[in-house]
C-alpha cells in the first residue's frame, strides 16, 4: 500500500510517501505563514506533488488546529495567522482526486504510534506530545478518538496554578525561567544539581498532568513524543513518585505502561497513519 503523509508546520511543511510502511521519500518547504491562506495551500499542494505516486491508497494531513469534518474545513489553526477558516480538504481532492482526511498534529500522532510505534500493543491509549506545547491524541478500542472538530484531548489547556498545564509541561517551563532545555539536559546529564532539581520540578508537574488523563481515560499506557520526551529519565523519577503518592487509584497506576516514542519522522508517518484508520478499522 502507498499513501502520502503531510504534516503542516508553523515553520515548514513536510510531505512523505510510504510505500508498504517504509517511509521512502520526504520532501519539504518553508511555511508562507505570513501570505494568504492560498498561498499556504499552494505551498502544500507543491511539496505533496513531489512526493506523488498515482498508485496512492490516500492522502493524510497533520494540522496544528482545529477540524470541522463536518464542513471539512479547518479551523482554529495554530501559527498560520491567515488561515481561520480553510477548505484543505476540497482543495488537495480536487487536485489529487484521491481520498483526503485532515486531523489535529496530535492526534495524527497518537495514530502514528498505533499503525508504527510503541502503540501497536495496546488497544486504549494516550499519545501525548511535548515540544512547544503539551497536546495528547486519544486511541480507544484501536482506533483514534478526535471529538468534536478534532478538539479532543487537549489536557495541556486544562487549568493548573495560576496558568495551564502545558506552562509546566513543555518547553515553556524552560522559557519561562531563561532557560534552554536542551543546555538544562544536557547540564543534568552532567550532574549539575540546579539543573536536575528543575527536572525533578518538571517530573512533578508532568506526573500530574498524566494524573488528570488516568482520572478521565485509565488508559493501558501513556506514549511520550516531543523534544522534552527525550530527557524522559531525567524526570521520570519525580513522575513515578507523583503516580505513588498523589494518585489515589493506585491499580490504575501500576497497570499503566508508560513509553517514549522513538519513531523517526512521527509527525509524517503520522498524518499518513490516517489513511490507514480509515482504511484498516480496529
Amino acid at each position: 500500500m502507498e499513501i502520502i503523509g503531510v504534516d503542516i508546520g508553523g515553520t515548514k511543511i513536510s510531505a512523505g510517501l510510504i510505500v508498504n510502511e517504509k517511509l521512502v521519500k520526504i520532501e519539504t518547504c518553508p511555511t508562507p505563514s505570513e501570505q494568504p491562506k492560498e498561498v499556504v495551500v499552494r505551498a502544500i499542494t507543491d511539496v505533496i506533488e513531489k512526493v506523488y505516486d498515482p498508485g496512492i491508497s490516500g492522502i493524510g494531513v497533520g494540522v496544528p488546529g482545529l477540524i470541522d469534518q463536518k464542513e471539512k474545513l479547518v479551523i482554529d489553526t495554530v501559527n498560520i495567522p491567515s488561515w481561520d477558516i480553510v477548505p484543505l480538504h476540497e482543495s488537495l481532492t480536487k487536485h489529487f482526486n484521491k481520498p483526503v482526511y485532515i486531523d489535529n498534529d496530535a492526534n495524527c500522532f497518537a495514530v502514528g504510534e498505533k499503525h508504527f510505534g510503541k502503540g501497536k500493543p495496546y488497544s486504549n491509549f494516550v499519545g501525548v506530545t511535548m515540544g512547544t506545547g503539551l497536546g495528547a491524541g486519544i486511541i480507544i478500542n484501536n482506533s483514534l478518538y478526535s471529538g468534536n472538530f478534532c478538539g479532543a484531548g487537549e489536557f495541556g489547556l486544562m487549568y493548573y496554578r495560576e496558568s495551564i498545564i502545558e506552562a509546566y509541561c513543555s518547553g515553556q517551563f524552560f522559557e519561562a525561567r531563561g532557560k534552554n532545555g536542551g543546555e538544562v539536559a544536557q547540564m543534568a546529564a552532567d550532574g549539575d544539581r540546579e539543573a536536575l532539581k528543575l527536572f525533578d520540578e518538571l517530573g512533578t508537574h508532568i506526573g500530574r498532568a498524566i494524573t488528570n488523563i488516568l482520572f478521565a481515560l485509565a488508559p493501558e499506557a501513556i506514549i511520550l513524543g516531543g523534544s522534552v520526551s527525550k530527557s524522559y529519565n531525567l524526570f521520570e523519577p519525580a513522575l513515578k513518585k507523583v503516580l505513588k503518592e498523589e494518585f489515589p487509584y493506585q491499580r490504575v497506576s501500576q497497570a499503566l505502561k508508560i513509553e517514549v516514542s522513538d519513531a523517526e519522522n512521527m509527525a509524517i508517518l503520522g498524518a499518513s497513519s490516517l489513511v490507514l484508520n480509515e482504511l484498516l478499522p480496529g
